[in-house]
């Protein structure tokens, strides 16, 4: 896809971070907008963004996790817009915390939203695209779509997840030649609220050192660097040239490379890494008479 003039694109996420910069960043270049989130505030904050862009703009609270609200909205979207060209299943949120700690529950949770959400977002509007005649399909996966990490199974299983969805997706679409195409998108560490809003427990003081809130508050000040209008912008690049994978921040192309060279042996450099980080983490401190941890 070369323009996106007078084009119709529908957002996951919208409401804030990467989603809410692509709304952005597409309307700028003359591209009506279907844009969803959970959020109902995020996403009027959106709308309010776009508002003297000239381009249509609706909005829809929209849970990803729910397979009836996705195809409501997708049918509505192009009801209403007459057509749609893109679709970008940005929606996701994060879990930390070791395999033996987590519950059923909470790989149940994330599945739901980051790889099932995916499925609804492309299944629900693959025919409204094939039908405008020129289409595509952005997936949003991560570098823990890439490589695998201590304390991130459950995050590690979706992204991985969306991955083969995703690349399967795209030889299907390349063997039918229909005029629709789909890209996986690999963001490294994005100045979003993912790391604010993730969900984690204290077994991350046996991968870190550290108990959950002192991880996140790590995570969000030293390892989200790019920033969301960049991370738009390069997605959008990568559209226009039709990127099988598109990978976001030096982080992301650092990691593929180190994958490229050590295969396997990327597990090894990844552990010892992650010992020798949580070796000089501030260590956490027991609380007098009692069997927790509270971080310094």
């Amino acid at each position: 896809m070369k323009n996106f003039e007078n084009k119709v694109a529908a957002i996951t996420g919208a409401g804030s971070g990467i989603g809410r910069a692509l709304a952005v960043e597409l309307a700028s270049r003359g591209c009506h907008l279907a844009l969803a989130d959970v959020n109902a505030a995020g996403l009027e904050e959106t709308r309010q963004l776009l508002s003297s862009t000239g381009v249509r703009v609706s909005i829809d609270t929209v849970n990803v996790a729910d397979r009836e609200q996705v195809h409501a909205w997708a049918d509505k979207a192009a009801r209403e817009h007459g057509k749609v060209n893109l679709v970008f299943n940005n929606a996701g949120v994060a879990h930390a915390g070791t395999v033996e700690a987590s519950d059923y529950e909470e790989y149940e949770w994330i599945t739901n939203i980051n790889f099932w959400g995916v499925v609804y977002g492309t299944k629900a509007f693959l025919p409204h695209l094939k039908a405008s005649g020129d289409g595509h399909i952005v997936n949003v996966s991560s570098v823990f779509g890439l490589f695998s990490q201590p304390g991130m199974s459950a995050y590690n299983a979706t992204k991985f997840a969306v991955r083969g969805f995703t690349e399967s997706l795209r030889q299907e679409l390349d063997m039918e030649r229909g005029g629709v195409s789909a890209s996986c998108v690999h963001p490294g560490g994005i100045k979003t609220n993912i790391a604010k809003t993730a969900r984690m427990n204290d077994s991350m003081v046996k991968v870190t050192g550290q108990n959950a809130e002192a991880a996140r508050t790590q995570f969000n000040d030293q390892l989200l660097r790019t920033t969301p209008q960049k991370a738009a912008q390069v997605i959008i690049r990568g559209v226009e040239r039709d990127s099988r994978r598109i990978l976001i921040g030096p982080d992301a192309h650092a990691i593929d490379v180190m994958l490229r060279l050590l295969p396997v042996w990327y597990q090894k450099v990844v552990t010892g890494s992650m010992k020798l980080a949580k070796r000089f983490a501030p260590k956490p401190k027991r609380k007098p008479g009692a069997e927790g941890y509270e971080a310094k």
